[in-house]
């Protein structure tokens, strides 16, 4: 056994940890990613005899989809308490579902539900903490702001800072690698459970260098551990880890859905469909009013790298528009190395907007408990991309200002990077 990796913090304690060298290997040879939970599993020094949660959901798992709950339990007694992030513990709650508590039927814990039906339920209260050490954090992040899992675990951050609780996060690969970011800040007025992270919308990072940020910029006294993966880099995509895939929540079915995600989930501020309610989530946007052939001739006219479209026709079985059809357009990745979501998903809305001036609208309904911003700003960060829509100014000074936003942003990443190519 070697020492693994760890990050220390501010005042926080080091919580040693440690990693077995010898690495995992699949299709006769390559080497297979080891993710923390597996390393945690195999050496459980660091919760066992101790009071720990769990925060996790059914996503996390071992390369042989063991649950994240009993690999832990099994060498290191049951966990005291469970924590459930956004569509619950069991992943089966629709985007913005309330979820209720539970029991877990596997270890007998009682699960605590941070994504309840109102704003206050996204934290854990001060009891729920009261008589642990340790909180171990395993979610399957996407990589993208907006993705909830990386917010709650920040909202455990803070209370655990407060109750003087360690945290230990269980790292995982990026899913979409650690290569590429794209998105600006978070300006004042436009902070939410989904604009929490300090990050760009695709943000590059794994869960457990989030955390190094988060622990750095805001919770100095948190004493945090990160538990590592072994022979992963930058530049691997999840299907280049020999990981199996697990839909971390209901509407993200494959990889090529959660490539997608950080441009398409913009259209969840608008009253177009994201393809909810299809097999096809993020891959196929529309309306019933929509010009399929039109918006689709207008987005093949812009030349964007790395996808093509086509008209296409859908009919959601629930959320908007359930049960009608809807025109518009199928978007497929040609080159995931190339393209830029959030880009892609300012240009799509774009096209809608101009070619349906009076059918298209922005989503009246509250987003994420919050009812007085657009929600298109509490996913960009700001008013600008609205206002570019609306305007009909072009994309090109704000999206410059992103990127020299992230050349900024990515500058202030020493010591919070744990992974190299």
């Amino acid at each position: 056994m070697r020492p693994c990796p760890f990050a220390r913090v501010g005042s926080g304690k080091r919580i040693p940890a440690t990693v077995d060298s010898g690495g995992s290997r699949y299709d006769g040879g390559v080497v297979r990613v080891t993710t923390g939970l597996e390393v945690l599993a195999a050496d459980p020094t660091l919760i066992a005899g101790r009071r720990w949660a769990l925060l996790a959901n059914h996503a996390a798992v071992t390369a042989s989809l063991e649950p994240a709950r009993t690999a832990l339990a099994a060498p290191a007694g049951p966990p005291t308490l469970l924590l459930a992030p956004e569509h619950g513990l069991d992943g089966v709650a629709q985007d913005m579902e309330a979820v209720e508590d539970v029991r877990d039927g596997l270890t007998g814990a009682p699960v605590r539900s941070l994504y309840g039906r109102d704003a206050a339920t996204l934290a854990p209260r001060p009891d729920d903490l009261a008589g642990l050490d340790v909180v171990v954090v395993d979610l399957p992040d996407i990589g993208s702001r907006y993705y909830t899992f990386a917010a709650t675990m920040d909202a455990v951050m803070a209370g655990c800072e407060a109750a003087g609780v360690g945290v230990v996060v269980l790292d995982r690969p990026n899913p979409m690698g650690g290569l590429h970011r794209e998105g600006g800040p978070v300006r004042a007025g436009c902070e939410s459970f989904v604009s929490r992270l300090p990050t760009p919308i695709r943000h590059g990072l794994t869960l457990g260098e989030l955390a190094l940020l988060l622990a750095r910029e805001r919770y100095p006294r948190l004493e945090l551990g990160v538990v590592t993966c072994t022979a992963w880099s930058r530049a691997s995509w999840w299907d280049e880890t020999g990981l199996p895939w697990v839909a971390p929540s209901p509407n993200m079915p494959t990889l090529a859905t959660a490539a997608l995600y950080p441009g398409l989930c913009l259209v969840e501020a608008t009253t177009l469909s994201e393809g909810r309610g299809t097999t096809r989530p993020f891959s196929l946007i529309g309306a019933p009013w929509a010009d399929a052939e039109a918006v689709t001739a207008r987005l093949r006219s812009l030349g964007l790298p790395g996808v093509a479209c086509r008209a296409a026709r859908f009919r959601p079985e629930f959320g908007k528009h359930a049960g009608q059809v809807c025109a518009g357009v199928e978007l497929h990745l040609t080159d995931r190395d190339l393209y830029e979501p959030v880009a892609l998903g300012l240009h799509l809305l774009r096209a809608f907007h101009d070619l349906h001036p009076g059918d298209f609208s922005w989503r009246a309904e509250p987003y994420e408990f919050v009812a007085d911003v657009p929600a298109l700003d509490l996913l960009t960060g700001s008013p600008e991309a609205r206002s570019c829509i609306e305007s009909g100014e072009p994309f090109d000074g704000l999206l410059a200002g992103w990127r020299a936003w992230v050349a900024e942003f990515e500058s202030t990443l020493e010591g919070v990077l744990l992974y190299h190519d």
